[in-house]
This record gives C-alpha cells, structure tokens and sequence, in this order.
C-alpha cells in the first residue's frame, strides 16, 4: 500500500487537532471540531481550507490557447487576461475525463486547476491531445492552495493585503501580496457557495500563510474546515464532485454542465455532445429533497411512487443549514422533473422525497 502524501501544511493541521484521513492520495483533514460548527461557520462567518492536495498544469505557448480550445468544453475565447472560467474536459466515449477551472493569465498561458485524484489521468489526457507544440509543465506540488470561505472572508483577507479585494469579480483573480508573501493568485472562487476568496502560493511559504490567516491579532477570527464541511457546503449548493456526480461516464449535458458546453468551437466529442443535447439526455443529475427522515446515501435506488427503479443517488447528507437529508442522484427522463414525488430505498424502507432545483438554500455573500 502507497502511503499518502502530505500537503505542506499537515504539520498545522495535526496541531490544530484535525482528524486526518487519506484523500485522493493525501493525508487530509476530515474535521478539526464538528462537521456542524465549521460548516456554520463557513456560512456566517469564516472559514480556510486547505486544498494544496489539487493540482496545476501550465499550458502556454503559441499552440496553448488552440490546446485549451480542443480539451475544453466551454469557450475559451470569451474570458479576459485575469478571468477564471469553469470548464469540463469531455472524453470520446460521451463522459468527461474531470471538471476544472482554468485561469488566463497572459495571451497565451493558462493555468489549470484540476482534481487531486485525477492529476495523472488529466496530464495523461492534455499531452495525447496536444498535437499544436503547446508548452505544458505539471506544477502539482509547487502550489499550495488555501480557500478563504464565507461572508467575512474579505473583512480577514483585505488588512492582509495592498490590493483591493473589492474589484476582484466573481470568478476573476490578480496577482497581489498577502502581508510579505508576493505573487500570490488572488482568486474570488471557491467551492462552498458563500463567497470568498482562493489563495495560491509557493509551497514553501503555506506556513507563512496559514500563520498570517490564523493570527490571533486579526481583527476577524476564521475557523480551520475540513473535507467534511466541504462536502457538506458544495452539496448545499448542488455542486458535482468528480467521482460520484460526474465521472467518465457521465456527459456533461446529463449533468447539467450544458451551460459550460458552448458548440461554438470545436472540441473532443462535440458533436456526439450537441446531438444529445439536441434530442435530450434519457436522465438527469437532479436534486433529492427527503421528506421523511432519511439521508439519501451515495448508491441508493431512486423509485418512483409506483415502486419502480428510475434511478440512483450520487451525493448525499444532512443539511446543516435545513436539518433535514438533501443529495444528488441520477433520474430518468420523465421523472426528473421539479416537484416530482419518488421514493429513496433507505435499507429495507422506502423513503418519500421530492426531484428539487438546486441550490437546496439560499446563502449570504
């Protein structure tokens, strides 16, 4: 058996009293106090996570922009120089090979954000596709990465810095000091749904950050969250996670990815990708509110009322924020549509529960 990896910071967060599990191939904190109070605190207040354990590939050159056209599902060309766009990569068998996001930082160079458990697989992927001499070097490892989360993350991070946080937009970035780390990404995305910030910096110095997020002099105090909370906060907010919403063999139009997959440009299976979307998928990744007492674990039959199987959960937990189970499961077509009454086959039960939009709450920025 391989032993994990740890990110620069597993020294912080065996002293903050983390339970630490292995993820993705890493050693990473589940939770440091209660899954309940750093979700809480993520929504109301503050909240760091530390997600060093992604990875990043530098894609720049003449062919770079041409490469990121042919791997990318979503358009390239509508993004700005300091702008980030969520994007899939779609194989050729009508799945997707992972979901990323993509940073343009010059003309012509790219930075690559892409999940941890699919780095190999990923470069693997870009490298067979990169037929136009575009440069590509995997930085996975020379980047930590902290996620400043929630409604107060600018009131912690802006004392920190020289820029103003407040003309960083939703989904743009800039490069900027925090205290006397410089060339630090300054990123206004995240995972969680309440707003905040993403921080990029050498591995070298994530101490040196840590320490200055969590110094006790700040004015804010921020509560340290791990991938319990994670999940929990993307699950709120109807976000897929590669490996159980989204994997190899789901489109992304079956997933309702369809507004990150523009036909405008050509890329891998965009025309098996754009006949499906034409004729409409035979299921859909729907939101599962229970209405009984219940948590629609990953797995579980989705039945209709009738008792027939129509379909499986993916993701699923207890809403901190509604008390009451929530996931995200695959349907087929008629089934999926909002208001729909199905059944969750929980162990020997059968559970009442409703087909819901997400996001399953409503959330302060």
């Amino acid at each position: 058996m391989m032993t994990p990896n740890k990110t620069p910071l597993y020294d912080q967060h065996v002293a903050a009293g983390a339970k630490m599990i292995p993820f993705a191939g890493f050693e990473m904190p589940v939770r440091y106090s209660s899954l309940i109070e750093e979700h809480m605190a993520v929504r109301n207040d503050v909240g760091i996570f530390d997600v060093s354990h992604m990875g990043q590939f530098m894609i720049e050159g003449a062919g770079a922009t041409e490469l990121i056209r042919r791997i990318s599902s979503n358009d390239i060309d509508v993004i700005i120089v300091g702008q980030a766009q969520y994007s899939c990569m779609p194989n050729d068998k009508g799945g997707i090979v992972d979901d990323l996001i993509i940073y343009k930082l010059d003309d012509s160079q790219y930075l690559l954000v892409v999940n941890a458990s699919n780095i190999e697989k990923d470069w693997e992927w870009i490298t067979s596709q990169n037929t136009v001499g575009a440069s590509m070097k995997n930085l996975s490892g020379d980047y930590a990465l902290l996620a400043v989360q929630g409604p107060k993350a600018h009131d912690l991070v802006q004392p920190l810095t020289s820029v103003d946080l407040s003309e960083i937009q939703y989904y743009h970035f800039t490069v900027g000091n925090i205290k006397d780390i410089n060339d630090v990404i300054i990123s206004a995305t995240g995972y969680t749904g309440s707003g905040g910030f993403e921080l990029y910096v050498p591995s070298p110095k994530a101490v040196r950050l840590w320490n200055l997020l969590f110094d006790q002099e700040n004015e804010i105090a921020a509560s340290p969250a791990g991938l319990g909370a994670r999940d929990t906060l993307r699950l709120e907010m109807g976000y897929c996670l590669y490996g159980n919403d989204i994997d190899d063999t789901t489109s992304p139009i079956e997933a309702g990815l369809g507004w990150i997959t523009k036909f405008n440009h050509p890329f891998v299976n965009a025309a098996n990708l754009e006949k499906q979307k034409l004729e409409g998928p035979k299921r859909r990744l729907c939101g599962i509110l229970m209405e009984e007492k219940g948590i629609p674990r990953q797995g579980y039959e989705i039945l209709s009322v009738s008792g027939e199987r129509i379909g499986n959960i993916t993701s699923g937990t207890m809403s901190p924020m509604l008390d009451i189970g929530i996931g995200l499961g695959y349907i087929d077509v008629p089934y999926h549509k909002k208001g729909t009454e199905v059944l969750i086959q929980i162990r020997k039960k059968q559970l009442q529960a409703k087909v819901v939009r997400p996001p399953f709450v409503e959330v302060k920025k």
